[in-house]
């Protein structure tokens, strides 16, 4: 592996940066840009790159064009990017704090606990302030993360078959929960309830984005401040405690930073499935590097992925639009069928 070493004069600092891993970083920032200025340009309303451009830059052709950039696509296209790079980082570490690799937020009910916390304040709360639904949801999720975990480390430690199986029983007696509400709920906020739970961006507005550009200020020092225990607990609770490392307070720390995360994603733009699975694993298929550089590079997975499944779903069959959730379900399902065979032969 081709690393780059820096070393302070007096040869007391030193440290590697592996190559690679920067360089996919900086493609990856490439890609989400290059992402969004398509994403501006499509639509009803086409424009060329340059127009998007100017618009962007406060010099836009007509007020037809500034309105539509920054009104509608602008704020689409970030509230999916940082999304996506929510989930995929709550994936991130909750895989690596599990030791699981099938483990995602929407698989193991901690996205279904966040949806069920929305979907109650958009059916019989509905004068809720927006402000309130990230505390709301990380609530929801908190406490189904609380409830897998107390199951799963029953007698076995928390083994991975025994937490995924939990996941999945906990999110299938959430979804029904959910679907009595829908059913039985006000017809108007049923269907609003029903379009967040697709997973669309298509409504998102400067509020959405400014909701989760706080939420990735805050969490965003979390994740640097993880990267020290995750790179322990990835080899195991009795080596992580030989490093020094005390195993019981950071995994709960951890799991509730993960839970943050998703709840923070899921509060403004519903559940997008498998979007916390897929980002990891590309991510270490990618580039090799420590916890720190694949955290980021999870985040950058996830929001490319995100902001592409919108892009497709806006496109793809316009001018009927697809929510970005079931973009990214259509691509998640396969994978998830993938890394099931996958470690099954390999525990053979």
């Amino acid at each position: 592996m081709i690393e780059a070493i820096w070393q302070k004069l007096d040869g007391r600092v030193t440290f590697a940066l592996p190559l690679r891993a920067i360089l996919v970083f900086a493609v990856l920032f490439a890609l989400i840009c290059a992402i969004t200025l398509v994403a501006l340009m499509s639509g009803s309303f086409p424009m060329s790159a340059t127009d998007a451009l100017w618009s962007l830059a406060g010099n836009p052709p007509s007020d037809m064009a500034a309105t539509v950039v920054w009104e509608f696509r602008l704020p689409r296209a970030l509230a999916a990017a940082m999304a996506g790079a929510l989930l995929a980082g709550s994936g991130a570490v909750l895989q690596t704090v599990t030791r699981n690799a099938l483990a995602d937020p929407s698989l193991v009910g901690v996205s279904q606990g966040a949806g069920l916390a929305v979907v109650t304040v958009l059916v019989i709360f509905p004068d809720t302030p927006i402000g309130l639904r990230p505390i709301l949801a990380f609530a929801g999720a908190l406490a189904v993360a609380v409830l897998i975990q107390a199951i799963a480390m029953r007698r076995t430690g928390g083994a991975t078959l025994r937490f995924i199986l939990t996941g999945i029983g906990v999110a299938a007696f959430l979804g029904a929960v959910t679907q009595a509400m829908l059913t039985y709920g006000d017809l108007d906020r049923a269907m609003a309830a029903l379009s967040w739970l697709a997973g669309s961006v298509h409504a998102a507005a400067w509020s959405d984005v400014q909701v989760l550009s706080i939420s990735l200020g805050l969490l965003i020092p979390a994740m640097i401040w993880a990267a020290r225990p995750l790179a322990a607990l990835r080899m195991g609770p009795e080596i992580a405690t030989g490093l020094g490392s005390a195993v019981t307070r950071d995994r709960a720390a951890l799991i509730t930073l993960s839970v943050a995360l998703a709840a923070c994603a899921v509060s403004m733009v519903g559940p997008l499935g498998f979007v916390g699975l897929i980002a990891p694993h590309l991510a270490r298929r990618l580039a090799r590097c420590g916890p720190g550089l694949r955290l980021a590079l999870s985040l950058a997975t996830g929001a490319a992925l995100v902001a592409g499944a919108d892009l497709i779903g806006r496109t793809a069959f316009a001018p009927v639009q697809i929510p970005a959730g079931l973009v990214t379900a259509v691509i998640g399902g396969p994978v998830f069928g993938w890394l099931l065979l996958r470690n099954a032969t390999a525990q053979r």
